[in-house]
């Protein structure tokens, strides 16, 4: 029973991660098409606060349901599927962290654009393509996380 609770609250915690991630990325690219100061710091505001809520709470969950849920298997946390899983979750951190700061900063530039009557400046652009690049290698991540815990194959 346990480790069925454990397992459930560790694939809601994926589920939440991923979904989230790809809402957020979904937004804030729709309303940066749109190069309106007061979208984007209106998106932008929301994603920085959906990422708080959901996402860091998810992001702190995981190993822990993670963690516990390996121990009640028996699956060992430094080899083979577990080991990787874990490697691929650091990956993941490195990406978010920085991506956190940037739509921080994305809001407030879109903020002070909006506030000011002008339009984004130039380091605005630049730090979105930045954020941009960031989601990639880290929802790939994820992605291989996932298939590692579905098919927890003999590495």
């Amino acid at each position: 029973m346990i480790y069925e609770i454990l397992r459930l609250l560790h694939v809601l915690g994926a589920t939440v991660l991923i979904g989230t991630g790809a809402g957020i990325a979904f937004f804030m690219v729709i309303s940066n098409h749109s190069r309106d100061p007061r979208l984007i710091a209106h998106v932008a505001g929301i994603v920085v606060l959906a990422d708080t809520l959901f996402t860091a709470t998810a992001a702190i969950a995981q190993p822990i349901t993670g963690y516990l849920l390996a121990r009640e298997a028996g699956w060992p946390l430094l080899s083979g599927w577990v080991a990787w899983s874990l490697v691929l979750y650091v990956v993941i951190g490195l990406f978010w962290l920085p991506v956190v700061w940037m739509q921080i900063r994305l809001r407030n530039l879109a903020t002070a654009a909006r506030d000011a009557g002008a339009p984004l400046p130039d380091s605005y652009h630049r730090l979105y393509r930045w954020w941009f690049a960031f989601g990639f290698p880290a929802f790939a991540a994820i992605l291989a996380i996932l298939w590692l815990m579905l098919t927890k194959p003999l590495l």
